[in-house]
C-alpha cells in the first residue's frame, strides 16, 4: 500500500490516525507494508505523465492499495480506518455518531477547505510566481474565515469536547490541519475564541506534542522560508494551474 500526499499540508491527518492505530508505536512511514511519498504542489510532479496514470485528476493525496486507487483526504482516512480497524472513536461504528462525522466532513469540503487555503496563496504561493492577489479578495476571504470559525465553534463544537461528539474523530483531524494553514502565515485564528483554542489543545494533546511538532513544522516555517527566498521556484509548466487557482479566489 502506498500514499502520495502534498508536502506541508494536512500531513497529520494521515500520520496521526496511523500512529494512534498502533498505540503510538511508530509513524506510518516506518510500517513495512506502507509507503509514504510526499510531493510538493508547486514542483509540478503531480502534472507528470507517470502521476497521470495514478490519478487523472492530477491532484494529491492519492492512496494506492494494490490495484485500488483512491483520492480525497476524507475518503482515504475513512478507508484506512475501516481496513485496519483503528480505534472506534476515529470513525464510530454507531450510526448516529458516524453520521455526525460525515455531517462535518461535508460542511468542511464546502466551507473550510477552499477558504482556509487562500491566505497561503496570498502570502506565499502567489508571490512565488509574481502574482499579487487583489486586496478586496483578501478582505472577502478574511470575512469568510471569520464566519466559518463562528459556525465551527457554535454549530459543530458547541459545548462538546470535539467536533462530532465527546471523543476525537476524523472530523477533528481534518479541521485542525486545515486551520493550520492560515495560522502558518500569521492569522491568529484562536485569539478571542477560547472554546476553539481549548479544542485545539485537546486534539493536539491526544495526538501528542512530538507528532504535532513533526507534522506541523514544515508548514509553520513556510512564511520564514518565503521571506528568506529558500522555497523552490515552481517550474513554468505548473504556472497555468497555479494561476487558475488564484483566479478562482472569490
Amino acid at each position: 500500500m502506498g500514499l502520495i500526499q502534498p508536502s506541508g499540508t494536512r500531513p497529520c491527518c494521515f500520520s496521526g490516525v496511523w500512529s494512534s492505530a498502533w498505540g503510538g508505536r511508530g509513524r506510518v512511514e516506518r510500517c513495512s507494508f506502507f509507503t509514504l511519498k510526499t510531493l510538493s504542489d508547486s514542483s509540478g510532479q503531480h502534472r507528470s505523465k507517470e502521476f497521470f496514470q495514478i490519478n487523472s485528476l492530477q491532484k494529491v493525496p492519492v492512496l494506492k492499495d494494490g490495484d485500488f486507487i483512491l483520492t480525497e483526504s476524507s475518503a482515504i482516512l475513512i478507508y484506512l480506518s475501516c481496513k485496519y480497524q483503528t480505534a472506534d472513536h476515529w470513525y464510530p461504528s454507531d450510526l448516529q455518531a458516524r453520521a455526525r462525522v460525515h455531517e462535518y466532513l461535508g460542511w468542511h469540503a464546502d466551507c473550510i477547505r477552499g477558504t482556509f487555503g487562500v491566505p497561503m496563496w496570498v502570502q506565499v504561493l502567489g508571490p512565488l510566481i509574481g502574482v499579487q492577489v487583489p486586496e478586496e479578495k483578501v478582505e472577502r476571504n478574511r470575512t469568510a474565515i471569520d464566519q466559518a470559525l463562528q459556525w465551527l465553534e457554535n454549530k459543530f463544537l458547541g459545548d462538546r469536547l470535539f467536533l462530532a461528539g465527546q471523543q476525537v474523530t476524523l472530523a477533528d483531524l481534518m479541521a485542525l490541519e486545515e486551520l493550520m494553514q492560515p495560522v502558518a502565515v500569521g492569522y491568529e485564528l484562536f485569539k478571542g475564541r477560547p472554546r476553539l483554542a481549548a479544542w485545539r489543545e485537546r486534539v493536539e494533546a491526544f495526538l501528542g506534542a512530538e507528532l504535532c511538532q513533526e507534522a506541523h513544522s514544515l508548514i509553520l516555517s513556510i512564511l520564514e522560508q518565503a521571506a528568506k527566498k529558500t522555497l523552490p521556484t515552481p517550474p513554468p509548466e505548473v504556472y497555468p494551474t497555479m494561476l487558475l487557482r488564484i483566479a478562482r479566489i472569490p
